[in-house]
């Protein structure tokens, strides 16, 4: 039975999910890190034939919480219940047994091993001894036909999409008698009619009986695929309410205030006649993107949309020296740059936050003021001696402008929540004072509150002069931040709309124009983070 086939719930009652006691429950659990409270008291359940949501900003314990209920943490009070008797899950293995599967936002998975090895991993089946292979194959295959997806499982993984990893991965948790499986933004890196395949699995095995828990900072998901919500933050449960509430409810609940405008976007006078900051002309590369040309302007805000395999993340690369380029010209304040030179375009003002922060934007392992003070090291060098006292001065600043929640500065990069590291990503182009800076996927894995920090943050730059590029998949997000829309199709620059004159549809339909309508799938890789982090301010 749909979410939409239940009858409205009963007046005074949250749920709107199964009913019946809870599947797997937490009372009062709480942990820390040094120097933070992750979680404080959390009380969370998720009863049988349910999605339960869990909402909250980055921060607010989400990932601390299922990496509880993973096995790898261990709560320093409170306890955790299945089935109504309490249960200790001190390694993935005792969450596995217990039939608690998680899939993370980064997947579990070998690259160089087959499907079906990677889905019996470590649990192969045996015969006489040694692992039977047949056997392992044909109920991989049955496994891999239960979620619905066409894979040989002899395939070696690195062959297949983002999409179909998520597959594999929940084949996986189902190949463990998963009775409770937690989805950790299992949308992030997939296109609109991977994510509608994938919600119909969900309601699937929910209609089988699994309970599922299922994160998301895309509040439009909520409705859509869940029973019940869940919101934390600052660690604690704030409140349990159904689906359907209200998505400025669910806003308010989660960030503890009203944001009235999301896309406060202040768009000024753009000077036409001016140098452009940015100007790219004819830039092609055989199999990639071809005669590729726009301006961008002081003062304003340019997005490249298009269907996923557009050519936009390429044609950004190119322009910041990241990737080469067959022919074209790129310049920057009138003067032209050399090909496939990251120095220089850097030294000409052009910062770039890639879309993935975790493998390109940052270093993990170096703390919040070594990744601020990455691109401003060779300018604060005298003699060889780096200014350390005044980069880390720098970094403060940016950290406090950027209100970075962490420890302290020297907290690695890898423990923060996925939205403060993006604003990490970001504070070390604003430090180098970028003249020009692009912005690919700036809000992907960020919750509301984030965002909207992030957003007037360019409002702050455009304001005082700058230009942003910008990359993104939420057309919300096109219509509501940019001044001008160039749409990419098939590698090319399909057409330009104003903030004016841009719709959805018009946007779309020179999306599809030139391009088929069905979306290309992302080639297998690391799945942007979006990702929360483990640890003080990763929760």
């Amino acid at each position: 039975m749909s979410t939409t086939d239940r009858p409205p719930p009963a007046p005074g009652d949250t749920s709107a999910g199964a009913s019946g006691p809870p599947l797997l429950r937490t009372e009062g659990v709480g942990k820390s890190f040094p120097g933070v409270v992750a979680l404080d008291g959390v009380d969370f359940e998720v009863r049988a034939g349910e999605v339960h949501v869990l909402l909250g900003e980055n921060g607010a314990g989400k990932s601390t919480l299922i990496k509880l209920l993973a096995g790898a943490h261990r709560p320093d009070r409170g306890r955790v219940l299945l089935d109504g008797r309490p249960v200790r899950l001190h390694t993935a293995q005792d969450a596995e047994r217990l039939g608690i599967a998680t899939i993370h936002q980064e997947f579990n998975l070998v690259p160089d091993l087959t499907v079906a090895e990677n889905i019996f991993l470590g649990r192969q089946p045996r015969r006489f001894g040694l692992i039977d292979r047949a056997r392992m194959y044909a109920e991989a295959a049955a496994l891999l036909e239960r979620v619905g997806v066409d894979v040989d499982p002899r395939a070696r993984l690195r062959r297949l999409g983002v999409a179909r990893l998520q597959m594999v991965e929940i084949a996986k948790a189902l190949s463990v008698h998963a009775r409770v499986l937690v989805m950790d933004e299992p949308t992030a890196v997939l296109t609109a009619g991977e994510v509608e395949r994938l919600f119909t699995l969900v309601r699937r095995l929910r209609d089988e009986g699994t309970g599922v828990v299922f994160i998301t900072h895309k509040l439009e998901e909520v409705a859509a695929l869940g029973d019940r919500v869940t919101v934390l933050r600052d660690g604690r449960s704030i409140a349990r309410v159904p689906a359907g509430t209200p998505r400025d409810d669910l806003v308010r609940l989660m960030v503890g205030r009203s944001i009235e405008d999301q896309y406060p976007r202040a768009r000024g006078p753009v000077r036409r006649d001016a140098t452009p900051l940015l100007r790219v002309s004819g830039l092609s590369r055989a199999g990639r993107f071809t005669d590729v040309g726009f301006e961008v302007h002081a003062g304003e805000v340019v997005s490249l949309a298009g269907l996923v395999g557009a050519g936009r993340t390429e044609v950004a690369r190119a322009v910041f020296g990241a990737d080469p380029y067959d022919s074209g010209r790129v310049e920057s304040q009138g003067r032209p740059l050399p090909r496939h030179d990251v120095t220089a375009a850097m030294a000409a003002g052009i910062g770039f936050v890639p879309e993935d922060r975790k493998a390109q934007g940052l270093l993990l392992d170096a703390s919040v003021a070594e990744n601020l003070g990455l691109v401003t090291l060779r300018a604060a060098t005298r003699a060889g001696l780096v200014d350390r006292a005044g980069q880390r001065r720098a970094a403060d600043r940016m950290a406090r402008r950027l209100r970075v929640r962490m420890a302290g500065l020297d907290q690695p990069a890898r423990t923060l929540s996925g939205g403060n590291q993006q604003k990490v990503a970001i504070g070390k182009w604003l430090l180098a004072q970028s003249r020009v800076l692009i912005l690919d996927e700036p809000t992907r894995g960020v919750d509301v509150g984030a965002k909207v920090e992030i957003y007037r943050l360019v409002n702050e730059l455009t304001a005082s002069g700058h230009a942003v590029l910008m990359i993104s998949s939420d057309m919300p997000e096109v219509l509501g931040m940019s001044d001008r829309i160039l749409v990419m199709a098939q590698g090319r620059i399909a057409g330009e709309l104003s903030a004016a004159e841009a719709t959805q549809d018009a946007v779309l339909e020179l999306a599809v124009g030139t391009a088929t309508a069905t979306e290309t799938e992302p080639t297998a890789g690391p799945a942007e983070g979006p990702a929360d982090g483990e640890g003080p301010g990763g929760h």
